[in-house]
């Protein structure tokens, strides 16, 4: 935790918002990471995300079921769902989203727009109909040599 909370610092004195995390698997760092969103322009670049992504790439294996993460701060939702498609069964963090909040990191916005119907989130979502929707579904499910995931 105590890496995870330095490279959050870190990150501050380079430019780049608050968060570290850090990636674990049998008591040894896989990955580490600060927050990337300003230097890579990139709304996705969290640490989590960025740390899942190294922790992949080290391993060579989109699962991370092995491992745990260390977070400075309590996961957005995003970094929550990453940290659940990489099928990372323990996290832990420093900071919560209410401390996140206070430093005007507020992510309260989409845990309420997630909680209401499709039709009345603030983002127009719209599913539309065509006639090779699920071309690509059923060419997946007809493949013998797949990597299920």
């Amino acid at each position: 935790m105590e890496r995870a909370i330095e490279l959050a610092k870190l990150s501050v004195d380079e430019g780049g918002g608050p968060f570290g995390a850090v990636i674990v698997k049998n008591d040894k760092i896989i990955a580490e990471a600060s927050n990337r969103v300003t230097q890579d322009h990139d709304p996705t670049a969290h640490a989590e995300v960025v740390a899942i992504r190294k922790a992949a790439a080290n391993l060579k294996d989109f699962s991370l079921e092995d491992c745990e993460i260390y977070a400075s701060c309590e996961p957005c939702p995003m970094c929550l769902s990453a940290i659940y498609w990489a099928r990372i069964p323990v996290v832990y963090y420093a900071a919560d989203r209410h401390d996140a909040e206070a430093a005007g990191f507020n992510d309260s916005h989409i845990y309420d727009q997630l909680s209401k119907p499709m039709q009345d989130r603030d983002i127009r979502i719209t599913q539309l109909d065509s006639e090779h929707s699920l071309e690509a579904f059923k060419k997946w499910i007809d493949e013998a040599d797949k990597t299920r995931y």
